[in-house]
Formats: C-alpha cells, structure tokens, sequence
C-alpha cells in the first residue's frame, strides 16, 4: 500500500489525475516534502467575488491543500488524516495573477498536529495567513479515506 506521499508524487508526475478539487478550482502542486508542501494558483476573475476581489474560499482552499499536503507527506502506510479546525486571516485584497501557498507542519503529535499556511502574491506580499489542526487517523478509521 502505498504512502500519502507515494501518492502525491504519483500526482506531481502525471501518473494519477488530480483531485476534482484542484481542477475546479485551478490550482496545482508545485512541491512537497515531509512537513512542507507549496500549492499554486493562478488566480482570474473566474475566483472574484461580488466585490472582483479573489473571493475568501478559493484562498482558504488553496491554503487547506498546502496545510493538507504537507502534513500527508509525513503519513506512515495506511495513515491518512481529516481537518479539525481551520482559520484563515485575510491580510491584502488580491484581484488577479500568481498566488503561492506554502503550507509548513509547525507541530507534529502522534495524532494531532499544527499546521500553518502563507499566501503571498507574485510580489512576495503577504495575502493571507492560515492555521489548522489536524488529526491523524488509523486503522479502521482510515479506512476507506
């Protein structure tokens, strides 16, 4: 059986196809490793909101898969993991172009962990900041997942 992280590479290099997810809303994986991973998304008016701002929920789902990936790459065979809580502060309104995620494992527990997440623009400028914890499951309740 293979890793998350087995099955994250096989996304990167094509072998499997990505998530719904990240083809509805367009993002993809530029890197991951144990404990970090990197989401991009090319951001357009497809992801405004009412105001032509990039609307909160594509920026906390871009964040989610970063948090998401980089704590998934450290799973052990037959782990896998839900979300328990996620937090997102919206720090500089963003219309259009590069947006990079870089989601960082801050602490990791045997079950639970701490996971945070950074948005910035082509400009390196800070976009948006979020936090989420995270649960490890196995066994039986991984199964499945």
């Amino acid at each position: 059986m293979p890793t998350m992280l087995d099955r994250i590479r096989m996304l990167q290099s094509g072998a499997i196809p990505p998530p719904p997810v990240a083809t509805l809303v367009g993002f993809t994986l530029g890197a991951v490793e144990p404990g970090s991973a990197v989401v991009e998304l090319e951001a357009t008016e497809r992801h405004a909101n009412p105001m032509g701002t990039v609307h909160g929920g594509i920026l906390c789902d871009v964040a989610d898969a970063a948090m998401g990936m980089a704590w998934a790459a450290g799973l052990a065979e037959g782990e896998t993991f839900t979300t328990l809580e996620l937090k997102i502060n919206f720090l500089k309104p963003v219309w259009t172009g590069k947006l990079t995620a870089t989601g960082r494992v801050v602490k990791g527990g045997r079950t639970i962990g701490l996971v945070e997440c950074d948005i910035v623009d082509e400009k390196r400028r800070l976009v948006a900041r979020a936090s989420s914890t995270v649960m490890t499951l196995r066994g039986a309740e991984a199964a499945g997942r």
